[in-house]
């Protein structure tokens, strides 16, 4: 069990530091995820942006997804094939569907990130971080959306999740990091002692938080760097 949210990043973060990872970025499931790879973006000195997803409930049944709509530049609709042909939804129903969610995922996306553009995963080890999963659905998503921006590589990294789901994901992610797999899986709140709900503030201040330190950070980083190059100047200038 964890502490919180907090406390199980910074063990995921441990974990992750064993390993070696070139040019890492953390990526947030939006709203539980975030406060996770906050700690991990931190101790690993990486950045921290989120994954927005939006799910494109079926007519008449909008708790089934028959697609995901996920942020980017474009954004990325990926398709539950299964359900679509279920549905015999065409292509223009699909695309009646899909906008009527546009203006949703657009509306998180200027809460959250406001003007600035997503951080490319091209090249980059993703770290793709949420507080747990029951069915693995949304990273699933996700990982497949992620897939098509040219990723080094792309790491699940989750405290708690079933065994089965952690199957699933591997099949989908190169590397999958679970701590806990618990067989009789329970809800995601039995797994944490302080579980509390999320607003759209919490992540927004989280965000915030990181990266006033991860600036303070990399100022003293340059003005370090920059102290280093001035001694070497002093030392040659002396001989």
């Amino acid at each position: 069990m964890f502490r919180d949210r907090q406390e199980a990043g910074q063990m995921l973060a441990d974990e992750l530091a064993k390993l070696t990872l070139q040019d890492p970025v953390v990526l947030a499931l939006p709203r539980g995820g975030v406060p996770v790879a906050a700690q991990i973006a931190k101790a690993l000195k990486a950045p921290l942006d989120l994954v927005i997803v939006r799910k494109v409930g079926a007519p008449d049944n909008p708790e089934l997804a028959v697609a995901a709509i996920v942020d980017g530049e474009p954004p990325d609709v990926v398709l539950n094939r299964e359900i679509v042909e279920a549905y015999r939804l065409g292509d223009d129903a699909l695309r009646v569907l899909i906008a009527k969610e546009r203006g949703e995922l657009e509306r998180r996306r200027a809460a959250y990130r406001g003007e600035h553009a997503p951080l490319s995963a091209e090249g980059k080890t993703v770290i793709l971080v949420d507080d747990g999963a029951a069915t693995g659905t949304t990273m699933k998503v996700a990982i497949r959306a992620l897939k098509h921006r040219s990723p080094r590589q792309i790491i699940a990294a989750l405290p708690v999740a079933p065994p089965e789901t952690v199957g699933e994901l591997a099949q989908e992610a190169d590397l999958v990091l679970c701590l806990s797999q618990p067989a009789h899986f329970r809800a995601l709140s039995y797994y944490y002692l302080n579980f509390q709900q999320l607003s759209d503030n919490d992540v927004l201040g989280t965000l915030e938080e990181f990266a006033q330190a991860r600036k303070a950070d990399l100022g003293d980083g340059n003005r370090r760097s920059a102290g280093h190059a001035v001694k070497k100047s002093r030392h040659a200038s002396s001989q």
